[in-house]
């Protein structure tokens, strides 16, 4: 009983760092909301979680009443989600600047984007529209352990959001990873569409997000 009461507990709160990976900063009663528990409950898993270093909060005032606690995950909480074997590449990426230079390492990463551009098409049909272009690139994405979702806004725009980096710390020793994979996103998504990039995990962000709209 001890065990199946334990093995709950450790699945809501995975659940719990999975939607703070999504969603970004969310307060303990929307939590409370999408895991259908109280919000006292959720606040207990929070504390716990707080004290494993997994979560962290900050404060957002409020027009009444006192401001709101909204959660976030931390860093320490990354390994709970796919990495990519981050490090073994990062340490690949070092050996192959000592050995090509500079040059060599653009020229590998040329090629990888080729490899990916191919991969990617034979998913993505070149003849769907721009939103099924993004989900499927969404889906390939969250294959990859990106996490990686689209919403339509207004006025013909997308919102494309990867809420993980399984390549963080080999992107981090070699920001190109990140300028080849825009260009991937443009080519795979067609001629006659505009993405840019709103947020960077690189830079801080909790999510790599980006605008996507026809321009034709």
């Amino acid at each position: 009983m001890r065990d199946a009461k334990k093995s709950k507990e450790l699945r809501t709160r995975r659940a719990i760092l999975e939607i703070l990976k999504r969603q970004g900063p969310t307060d303990a009663a929307a939590l409370a909301e999408e895991l259908e528990v109280s919000a006292m409950a959720v606040r207990q898993h929070l504390y716990a979680l707080q004290e494993e270093k997994l979560v962290d909060h900050i404060t957002e005032p409020r027009p009444v009443g006192r401001p709101a606690k909204l959660w976030r995950v931390t860093r320490g909480a990354d390994r709970f989600f796919p990495d990519g074997h981050s490090d073994l590449a990062a340490d690949l990426i070092g050996a192959m600047k000592e050995a090509f230079g500079d040059q060599g390492v653009e020229q590998l990463l040329a090629v990888r984007s080729r490899d990916q551009i191919a991969a990617y098409n034979k998913r993505i049909g070149k003849n769907a529209s721009l939103k099924a272009r993004l989900t499927a690139l969404a889906e390939i994405r969250t294959e990859e352990g990106y996490m990686a979702a689209v919403t339509q806004e207004g006025n013909g725009h997308y919102l494309f959001v990867e809420s993980h980096c399984p390549i963080c710390v080999a992107a981090t020793s070699c920001t190109g990873l990140c300028a080849q994979e825009l260009e991937v996103f443009r080519s795979v998504l067609g001629p006659n569409v505009e993405i840019e990039r709103l947020d960077h995990i690189l830079a801080g962000a909790n999510r790599c997000a980006y605008d996507v709209r026809k321009t034709g």
